[in-house]
């Protein structure tokens, strides 16, 4: 007992105080949001495009990410001759609209709150029911890892619940495999009203290395209506938190609007 106590006192208080004050250093391999630096790119130039594994590039309108498809693997920044792309250490990338994860990086639109009723009903006790429709576990566990003493969900009274009858909504992973998609569905309808959705990484947002294939959905708003998608493979732990928090209304004014 005296061995604990004494390593208790020598690690400290180990929960990070984000939101509060500045934000966290992050490893210097992390990469977060994409950005693009047009000026170096060359007229027809599709080195990046032929690269990435799942077409997350988007050309209508000047060269932009599609981060909803972006697996964050480096392939297009290893591919691109004039080094015109660059994944910074912004982990802040939660959207409301599924649009808004197309970007060249210098003007990213993160996540808005819920209205103010849905704020009242649930921005002190928040219960989740985490659905993994066909993930490889990497989202999951880092939806873990927010219970543990570094991130400690739970202090934002928001925790992750076994039933989805006792849920106020649910975080989803996975593109949604077939043998997935009756089960999403269920629970889905016996989530009580109101409720909310949350899309994490890729695979649920767009169906991410999968996309195209016919055992999947490409993603759960194909299958129920989203409010806020979190871009990843998988995404960080404080990219979820801050998702779930924005969502809530529970940032302060320091860390709101764009980045």
């Amino acid at each position: 007992m005296l061995k604990m106590i004494s390593e208790r006192l020598r690690q400290g208080y180990r929960t990070i105080p984000y939101p509060q004050g500045e934000l966290p250093a992050l490893p210097p391999r992390f990469r977060g949001l994409p950005v693009i630096d047009a000026s170096k790119c060359q007229d027809g130039c599709r080195e990046c495009s032929q690269a990435c594994p799942t077409d997350a590039f988007v050309m209508d309108d000047g060269l932009q990410i599609d981060m909803g498809r972006c697996l964050f693997c480096n392939d297009c920044t290893d591919a691109c001759p004039q080094g015109a792309i660059e994944f910074t250490q912004e982990f802040r990338l939660a959207t409301r609209r599924r649009e808004d994860l197309i970007s060249d990086g210098r003007a990213h639109t993160l996540a808005d709150a819920l209205d103010r009723e849905s704020q009242r009903v649930f921005g002190r006790s928040l219960q989740l029911r985490q659905v993994s429709a066909g993930g490889c576990n990497a989202c999951e566990a880092d939806i873990n890892v927010l219970a543990t003493v570094v991130f400690d969900l739970g202090r934002f009274g928001i925790k992750i619940v076994a039933s989805p009858r006792h849920a106020d909504g649910l975080i989803i992973t996975g593109p949604v495999s077939e043998n997935m998609k009756l089960a999403l569905e269920k629970t889905y309808a016996a989530t009580p009203a109101p409720k909310f959705v949350v899309a994490v990484g890729a695979c649920a947002i767009s169906g991410g290395p999968f996309v195209g294939h016919a055992e999947q959905h490409d993603g759960c708003d194909t299958i129920v209506p989203v409010d806020m998608y979190i871009p990843g493979c998988p995404p960080h732990p404080l990219t979820i938190l801050d998702g779930l928090l924005r969502l809530l209304g529970r940032m302060p004014s320091q860390h709101d609007g764009k980045v």
